[in-house]
Order: structure tokens, then C-alpha cells, then sequence
């Protein structure tokens, strides 16, 4: 039995709806809304390997290229006009100005043509060097809220990244683990799109009150589509 066969959601292109607007949960990790023409990401930690690397902790460089690849991959399907970065795009504040000019012009060339914003994190609370964009502390299109961090006091709407979610299931005694959007069709958090980023389970209580339970979605991201996976499915760890 392969892992995929262990998914007992509705397979297929991520497509739901949220605050009244069509979307897709992409199973890049990245969310889509066609009638917006809009693209969002979150916690790219772009340039995080060569963040811990100057703390003494040796990794592959390879981190900013695996992610603007997958970035570039999304933004090839979808063609947005817009693009919205949630934050902890880069691993710290000087990451941008860290990052080696061949990323720097292919994340370039990503954003030519189109409106980019990069809303600012914990990781990076001050606009990044040198790549354009419009930077943001939050940012309002149409009935969407996109933020770094989720609010408890948020309405509905809102989008927000930082927590890095994951979700596990098990049947026949087979236990999956994948990134995950989460939302219960008020709010959604977004998977982290960074290559070397950890994620945290969406039972875990660092994500108390910010779903309601009878109406929390997982929408699991599988090797090239993602899983709609019922909360009540879903299982701690």
C-alpha cells in the first residue's frame, strides 16, 4: 500500500471556496484565486540555509533555488496578475541582500509584470533589498485579509501563514504527515512554500481558537494534487 492510498479525501485539483471567492489549494503549496488572477505564497525563508550555515551549521545551499523553482513552477500554471508573499519570505532581514544575484535575478524576472507584495514577518519585518515588490503589513483585496500572523480576533476572510501547518491521518495502522492548508471557510493558514521549513500539527494548541472544529479542512498536499482531509479525520503528531 502506497502512502497516497492511505488519503480517503476528495483527490483532485484542490479547488474550493472561501469567503466567497473560488480558489485552489494548490498542491505546490501555494493558493490560487482565479477570479482575483491572484497567487499567494507563504514562509518562503528564502536564504535560510545560508542563514544557520553562518551559525556554524553546515546544509546543502540549495534551499532559495528548490523553492523559486516550485515558486516559478505555480506562477507558470496560474499566470497571476497578482502576487502576495505572506511573510518570512526570507529567512532573516538581510536575506535579500545575502541572496546570490543568479536568484536574485530569476526571483526578478518572476515578478516583472505583475503586482507583487510582500507582506512583512517575524523573520523579516522590514521591506527586503533590492528585488522591487510593495511591502505590507497586511493587505486587503476584496473580502480577503492576508496577514503574517493569524488573529483569534480576525473576521472572516482572513489568510495568514507563520504557523507552518501540517496534518496527519492514519488508517489500517498507516500513518500520514503532510503540509497542509487549514481552514475552517472563515479563515484559512497556509502551508509553509520554503524547502527547508518544518511544519506543526493542526491539532496542536498552538492553533486553539482559530478553527472551528465541526468546520476544520485539511487540504493535504500530495505529490502532484492535494487531498481534502475532514477534521474529524485528523489525528495529533
Amino acid at each position: 500500500m502506497t502512502a497516497v492510498q492511505l488519503f480517503r479525501g476528495r483527490e483532485g485539483d484542490g479547488a474550493t471556496e472561501f469567503a466567497g471567492e473560488s480558489a485552489v489549494c494548490d498542491w505546490r503549496g501555494a493558493l490560487f484565486f482565479p477570479d482575483l488572477a491572484l497567487l499567494a505564497v507563504s514562509d518562503l525563508h528564502l536564504e535560510k540555509g545560508s542563514s544557520v550555515a553562518r551559525r556554524g551549521s553546515l546544509v546543502p545551499p540549495y534551499d532559495t533555488a528548490a523553492t523559486l523553482a516550485r515558486l516559478k513552477s505555480a506562477i507558470d500554471e496560474f499566470a497571476p496578475k497578482i502576487v502576495v508573499s505572506l511573510g518570512d519570505s526570507f529567512h532573516d532581514g538581510e536575506g535579500s541582500a545575502r541572496m546570490p544575484d543568479v536568484f536574485r535575478d530569476a526571483l526578478v524576472s518572476l515578478m516583472a509584470g505583475r503586482d507583487w507584495f510582500w507582506v512583512s514577518g517575524n523573520h523579516d519585518p522590514d521591506p527586503p533589498k533590492g528585488v522591487g515588490g510593495e511591502s505590507v503589513r497586511e493587505l486587503s483585496v476584496g473580502s480577503l485579509l492576508f496577514r503574517h500572523e493569524p488573529s483569534k480576533d480576525a473576521g472572516e476572510g482572513e489568510i495568514a501563514g507563520h504557523l507552518h501547518p501540517c496534518a496527519r491521518i492514519v488508517q489500517r495502522g498507516r500513518s500520514v504527515r503532510r503540509r497542509c492548508f487549514a481552514a475552517d471557510g472563515r479563515r484559512m493558514i497556509m502551508p509553509a512554500f520554503g524547502s527547508y521549513t518544518g511544519s506543526l500539527n493542526v491539532l496542536d494548541r498552538a492553533f486553539a481558537g482559530l478553527f472551528r472544529r465541526d468546520g476544520l479542512m485539511a487540504y493535504m498536499l500530495g505529490a502532484d494534487r492535494t487531498y481534502a482531509i475532514a477534521g474529524r479525520m485528523l489525528r495529533p503528531g
